[in-house]
């Protein structure tokens, strides 16, 4: 049964946060970003988020721009936004988060899809527009699995879509850990997807490599080194890291917002990318649910059971690509074009990992013109 679903604000949960935030043990400090999250940054946002930030009208925005219900989805009670199409035939489109995001980075990405008339588009491309929060993401439950990952996710948004919702045929489209989803569903489920779009697409090297294949590798390789203890630690003992994240507000939002700096197309100003009201919603989603754990676990899950998305396979599913300048690794095209069937790749001008909130108009533009190919 679909219930509707209203974002909790709790006055109690609310001054819990705010008597942490007040009590916070603050480490020392030998530099800035180089060794991890400024210290002084960290402060300003900590100081806005317990006097500035009012969580009420926050959540008031989401329920009315992304309007949200809940229902039991493979036994899991699963949480998901419906923006309805205004077009002449909407087209059903699942849009999915990434990590360290939540539904909450679709604002304003999931109403251009929807109504693209009102922003100046086509309306024959308008989007019913289905945004889930990811299982063990937000107000999505979390899975008892430990090693329920992108597949087992792309199961439950097919039940979803199919068998909750009554769609017999729709689209996908992520980043990140979307675009594992999606890439999961392209593959697993091509009996009722018409197509899968990305801002985060996998490859298969050449045999031998290509030029290109050996910059991709080495510019992966380059990431773990410098970049992907987070991967290493999430990877082993998301458990242990659990603790100290969902008891701590600053320690969570350290490890939040390091990424979004490290990852969008920020040139190391993060508030030139997002405000400080669009991070601390993620952050806060994240701390109210107490899902910050669940959501890590996914690391864990593919590395002992990896899914479509980073295997050899080969997905035939009509596939469209967005490569962001700011993503935290590039893809080369071919190794794309060997993974996918690849029927459209746009290399955008700016933006980065977190493309819905970077650059919602070119997402929209991009994801609009690959749809019209296959809806």
């Amino acid at each position: 049964m679909i219930r509707p679903f209203r974002v909790p604000v709790d006055a109690g949960a609310v001054d819990d946060l705010h008597r942490r935030l007040d009590t916070a043990r603050w480490p020392d400090s030998v530099g800035g970003w180089e060794h991890g999250t400024d210290p002084g940054y960290l402060r300003e946002l900590v100081h806005h988020w317990r006097h500035e930030f009012d969580w009420a009208a926050r959540a008031a925005d989401l329920d009315a721009v992304l309007p949200s219900f809940i229902a039991e989805v493979d036994g899991l009670d699963v949480h998901f936004a419906v923006v309805e199409g205004t077009g002449p035939d909407p087209f059903p489109l699942v849009l999915m988060h990434g990590w360290p995001g939540s539904y909450a980075e679709m604002l304003e990405l999931a109403p251009r899809l929807a109504d693209p008339a009102a922003y100046g588009g086509d309306p024959a491309d308008s989007f019913t527009v289905i945004v889930p929060s990811l299982p063990g993401h937000g107000f999505s439950q979390c899975p008892t699995d430990p090693t329920y990952g992108a597949d087992a996710a792309a199961c439950t948004m097919r039940t979803l879509m199919v068998d909750v919702l009554g769609y017999d045929r729709f689209g996908a489209q992520g980043g990140d850990r979307g675009a594992f989803v999606s890439t999961s569903l392209g593959h697993d489920h091509r009996d009722v997807v018409a197509g899968i779009h990305l801002n985060f697409p996998s490859g298969l090297a050449a045999t031998p490599m290509t030029t290109d294949d050996e910059a991709w590798l080495a510019g992966q390789q380059r990431y773990m080194v410098e970049g992907g203890g987070y991967i290493a630690i999430q990877g082993t003992r998301p458990q242990t890291l659990g603790y100290g994240l969902n008891d701590s507000p600053v320690g969570l939002l350290a490890w939040i917002v390091e990424k979004w700096r490290a990852w969008s197309d920020c040139g190391g100003d993060i508030e030139s990318r997002f405000t400080r009201d669009q991070i601390l919603t993620n952050a806060t989603i994240y701390w109210l649910t107490g899902t910050i754990r669940s959501s890590m676990h996914y690391y864990w899950a593919h590395r002992h059971d990896p899914p479509v998305a980073v295997r050899p396979v080969r997905i035939d599913c009509p596939t469209g690509v967005a490569s962001f300048p700011g993503e935290v690794v590039h893809v080369p095209r071919s190794a794309a074009e060997r993974k996918y069937d690849l029927r459209r790749w746009t290399d955008m001008p700016s933006g980065g990992h977190f493309a819905p909130l970077e650059e919602p108009a070119a997402l929209a533009a991009e994801v609009a013109a690959f749809f019209r190919t296959v809806r």
